[in-house]
């Protein structure tokens, strides 16, 4: 008689964090993913990540904010510095997956009937409430502000979200707040976060924050990110990212880091 052998199935979303399960028994020791040291030169230190446990975040990077029709436009303010990050996120993003590290694109994504949408945010959007606000009707694209599955909060023409990215939906200016994306990283053993977008001082900023407070390692990826607002809150933003926060560094750097791989 040949003695059976226990079939071992692996349970976890991602190589390294999973759990090896049998009949008999459970290993919980979760195989590492070999480690691979990135030297990024950035702000205020260089830096060596392990490119096995790292990740690219692209935050709110959506036709409201960076297109001509959208919400931004349509409310007065100028977009097109918005548009900025899309250039070097172009050239960085499939460098990012030839290198097999996830991307992430957490966009802005409101309910219909916006019951999860408090009065301050609503207010945040339209502060004297005259003009058009999240999940109100814009002309151009007769899309709803910000409102998920509609034109403004789909991600700009000019960047592709491959098949294979990893798209999270937020509706506050901190991505951490209310979604999914600090279990989708832990699940993936994740532990630093480069992170571009818009607006620097606003969405990225508050993400940024809130990851740091989560205890992950946060890259902000300067020429990735961009803002609509005065020069000072760029100041303001780059200054306490490095003081208190994390570092930073440009895309040619990264790109000088992943090529070394």
């Amino acid at each position: 008689m040949v003695a059976e052998v226990s079939k071992v199935r692996a349970m976890g979303a991602a190589e390294g964090c999973q759990w090896l399960v049998s009949k008999d028994e459970v290993d919980m020791t979760r195989i590492p993913r070999p480690v691979r040291p990135m030297r990024v030169k950035a702000d205020p230190q260089t830096i060596v990540v392990d490119a096995s446990k790292t990740a690219l975040l692209v935050v709110d990077m959506q036709n409201d904010f960076c297109t001509q029709g959208g919400w931004l436009d349509v409310i007065g303010v100028d977009y097109r510095l918005d548009r900025t990050p899309i250039e070097p996120l172009s050239q960085l993003v499939p460098k990012f997956r030839a290198s097999h590290i996830p991307i992430i694109w957490l966009n802005w994504g409101v309910r219909p009937d916006l019951l999860n949408i408090a009065p301050s945010v609503l207010h945040a959007h339209s502060p004297k409430g005259e003009r058009v606000g999240l999940n109100e009707l814009t002309p151009a694209h007769q899309s709803h502000v910000l409102r998920k599955g509609d034109w403004g909060a789909a991600i700009v023409d000019e960047l592709n979200p491959g098949d294979r990215d990893i798209q999270v939906t937020k509706h506050r200016f901190s991505g951490f707040w209310d979604t999914e994306l600090d279990s989708i990283l832990r699940n993936l053993g994740i532990t630093t976060l480069l992170m571009g977008g818009v607006n620097m001082d606003q969405c990225v900023l508050s993400t940024f924050q809130d990851a740091t407070f989560l205890g992950y390692d946060c890259i902000l990826v300067q020429d990735c990110s961009a803002t609509t607002s005065p020069d000072f809150c760029i100041e303001s933003s780059l200054y306490n990212v490095k003081l208190l926060y994390g570092f930073i560094t440009q895309s040619a750097d990264l790109l000088t880091a992943l090529a070394q791989l």
